[in-house]
Order: C-alpha cells, then structure tokens, then sequence
C-alpha cells in the first residue's frame, strides 16, 4: 500500500514538471529569431553583389532576346503564298508592299531579293544569303553573353566557399576554440555563395539552350522560306 501511495506520489510530482519544461521549450522555440531571406543573403558577403548582377543581366537578356525572337517568328502562314502570288503576276511593287507591312527577317530578306530581280539568280541568291547572315545575327546578339554567365557565376560562388573557408581558420586560429561559434559565419558564407552562384549559373545556362533553340527553328523557317523563294524566280 505504501509503495502504491509513493508511485502516485511521484507521477503527481513528475507531471507538472514536465509541462512546465515543454511549456519552457515551446516558449523558447517561439522566441527564437528566424533567419529572412535577405538575412540569409547578407551572410554571402561582398561576393553576393557580382552574383546579384550577373542575375539582373541574365534575366534581362532572356527576357529581351525572348520578346525579340517571337516578334521575330510571327509571320503570316499565307505570306510566302502572297509573294507567289503577286509574282507569278508581275506585281513586283504589291511583292515589295506586302515585305514591307511584315517586319519581320523573312520579309526583308525577300525584299532584298526582289529588288535584286533582273541580276542573275546566283547573284540574287548571294543577297538573300548576306540579309539572312545578319538577321541571324541580329538574332543571337547578347545570348553569348548567357553562356559567359553561365560559367563565371559557379565560380563567383565558389570563390565563396574560399572566403568562408579562409574566415573559419581565422576565427579558429584568432580565439584557438573550434566550436559553432567560430565556424558558423564561415559556413554561411560558403553555403550562401555556392548556392546563389549555382542557379544564376543554371538560369544562365538553361536561357542560352533555350533561345538558341529558338533561333534555330527560326532560321530553318527562314531558310525554306529562301528556297521556296528561289523556286519562285526560278518558274517565272
């Protein structure tokens, strides 16, 4: 009987205690400051700021190279089937009108070739091909500029991950105790600026794949589009 009182005794007495210490830890889980985003991001350090930049640029030109192509390939199906058209009539003035309501590299490279109509058709075929060079050209400026953020914005990031480690050992070696105290502000480094230097990297990366395939598609179309001019010339 006065073991059963004991045991009862003890849970009544064990209970309250133990509320209290999770009602403690609950207090000061709540209490505990969470780290932000931008807080997260001013741990990187200076190195952050190149990063951040070449962000800024890869994002404009993808954006702007993107804007740029669409317009670019937003040409009429029945565009080529107006120049066969007119041609086929001898309307060389409705040709030129109707290349240039469509501002588009297409169109100006039939222009080019119909105000080369009367040469022989090697030389008019040399001019469509000139044209089309530099509206591919045109095309592909700044995507090169991508794939050189591509490789450099990694490589910002790991000088990073040097900086962190080189400001652990100086914390290690300055106060002679390797404990969190002394590495935390290293590793945040290390870890902030390989990661924010990888997905620049990648958003580099995956933009310049991306808009380069664009181009090719629109080139081909451009291309057919030029043969299929050339055999207009060739049956009238």
């Amino acid at each position: 009987m006065t073991s059963f009182l004991l045991q009862i005794t003890t849970a009544a007495t064990t209970a309250p205690a133990d509320t209290a210490a999770a009602a403690a830890n609950a207090q000061a889980t709540a209490a505990a400051p969470g780290l932000s985003l931008i807080d997260l991001i001013l741990q990187g350090g200076w190195i952050m700021v190149p990063i951040f930049l070449l962000s800024f640029v890869s994002i404009y030109v993808i954006i702007e190279r993107y804007i740029t192509i669409r317009r670019a390939a937003v040409n009429p199906d029945s565009f080529m089937a107006g120049i066969r058209g007119l041609m086929v009539k001898g309307d060389l003035q409705g040709a030129k009108l109707l290349c240039a309501q469509n501002p588009s590299p297409l169109a100006r490279m039939i222009e080019k070739g119909i105000r080369r109509i009367g040469l022989p058709l090697k030389d008019i075929e040399a001019s469509v091909e000139n044209v089309g060079k530099v509206e591919v050209a045109r095309l592909e400026k700044n995507i090169s500029i991508l794939g050189i953020i591509a490789g450099i914005a990694p490589m910002l990031g790991f000088v990073g991950t040097i900086i962190g480690v080189i400001k652990i050992f100086y914390a290690i070696s300055t106060t002679g105790d390797f404990g969190i105290a002394q590495i935390s502000g290293g590793l945040y480094t290390k870890m902030v600026t390989s990661a924010a230097g990888l997905i620049v990297g990648i958003i580099a990366h995956v933009g310049y794949h991306w808009l380069s395939i664009m181009v090719e598609r629109l080139v081909f179309r451009m291309e057919n589009s030029a043969i299929e001019f050339m055999d207009i010339l060739q049956d009238n």
